[in-house]
């Protein structure tokens, strides 16, 4: 069961949805700023929160609750025939970890957003635009970086908590979308949560209606957080 705590929030007016067009969203935006460090926001991620930059939010919206937050259980998690396909199919892929920016990160953010995301909020990417999602002031993000010959191919945002990992964002060559590098990415990371015995790999808001987000949930065992309790799903 959650601890109940106060949290001091704003709401935001209805605006477009980023997932579902025909629907209005409202955010629930987090105004304390004491609560903005490494070990609330892991409290606040298994109550539906999420980060975007340095601010900490969660879908408030009037007659829908499309957005449901999904974890992967680390220590139990199975991979499928498929994800065991991706998996082998990219070990020629070199991967590191920094916990530093580099500029090479933006250039293929803005080649992944400008030819992937045509239709989204994001486009066009401006270094701006990226430094205010991606970066944060109070949790240095990691940074996962793939390459293939020695060339960045994706970069996978990751924030990492004394219990839990959190997939923040991945964006990788347009160009080698067949790699299924986005489903590389979550298995790579939580073949890193495991080696640093995190208990869960947090992978943002499952929306079913959303064909973009499906992959998530082919990943189980997970949970989803219905109605403040998290649900465990395993076929």
């Amino acid at each position: 069961m959650m601890k109940e705590v106060n949290l001091k929030v704003g709401l935001t007016p209805p605006h477009a949805c980023s997932y579902l067009p025909q629907q209005q969203e409202q955010l629930l935006v987090l105004l304390d700023k004491n609560r903005l460090n490494a070990q609330d926001y892991e409290q606040l991620l298994s109550a539906g929160f999420r980060r975007s930059g340095s601010d900490i939010y969660r879908p408030h919206c009037q007659g829908c609750t499309a957005c449901q937050s999904l974890r992967i259980d680390v220590a139990h998690f199975a991979p499928t025939r498929s994800q065991k396909r991706i998996a082998r199919n990219n070990r020629d892929i070199d991967i590191t970890v920094s916990d530093t920016d580099h500029p090479a990160y933006f250039e293929l953010y803005q080649r992944y957003i400008n030819q992937r995301h045509l239709d989204g909020a994001m486009y066009p990417a401006s270094h701006r635009q990226y430094e205010g999602f991606v970066l944060c002031d109070w949790l240095p993000p990691t940074f996962i970086e793939f390459r293939l010959e020695q060339k960045l191919v994706a970069v996978a945002v990751t924030d990492t908590l004394s219990q839990s990992m959190s997939a923040m964002y991945t964006f990788f060559e347009p160009a080698l979308a067949h790699r299924s590098l986005g489903t590389f990415a979550v298995l790579t990371q939580l073949k890193i949560a495991q080696q640093t015995a995190k208990q869960w790999l947090y992978l943002g808001y499952q929306v079913d209606e959303c064909a973009k987000m499906n992959y998530k949930q082919h990943f189980r065992p997970h949970q989803r957080l219905i109605a403040g309790t998290w649900h465990g799903m395993k076929d």
